[in-house]
């Protein structure tokens, strides 16, 4: 079942980010790479700025999250994660899906360039890379991140985006 998910999620959010965020130990720069992942304080913040989490639950229990932001002019899709235990399920194209209907704008996306698996699955879901001075315009237009994590990224669209 997708459910809205709460404050009250929140360490439930914390665990299921920091699990499936293990994959990217030795794929991402180590210079961006630390354990926690993501620490509360960070989940605070960008639950605070916007990020909406909707999460995919079995038996009272979550296991995947993904977030969605608003950001005037387009829509992003924020922090999806499925516990390691569960990946290959199709609880991600669920909860991506779900995430598509709740907007009529343009949807982009933000992951790491070596993260090959998460740009697999977005363009099976039917997004495509934009170029890579594109990319730069819309990370530093949209995104808050540091220059290196620009560096190390991509961004992806859906058919709605027009550059």
């Amino acid at each position: 079942m997708i459910r809205l998910c709460n404050s009250m999620d929140t360490e439930e959010i914390y665990q299921i980010i920091n699990d499936a965020a293990q994959a990217y130990r030795g794929v991402i720069p180590d210079d961006r790479y630390h354990n926690p992942y993501m620490t509360i304080e960070e989940l605070n913040q960008e639950m605070n700025d916007g990020v909406v989490f909707w999460g995919f639950e079995e038996n009272n229990k979550l296991i995947g999250v993904m977030g969605i932001q608003d950001k005037i002019d387009v829509s992003l899709i924020r922090h999806a994660y499925v516990r390691t235990s569960q990946r290959k399920s199709g609880i991600g194209t669920k909860l991506l899906s779900h995430l598509m209907d709740l907007t009529t704008k343009p949807i982009l996306i933000g992951t790491w360039n070596s993260a090959d698996w998460a740009i697999r699955f977005y363009v099976k879901n039917g997004f495509r890379l934009v170029s890579p001075s594109e990319k730069n315009k819309l990370l530093t237009t949209y995104w808050n991140v540091p220059d290196r994590q620009i560096e190390t990224s991509v961004v992806l669209c859906d058919s709605k985006w027009s550059s």
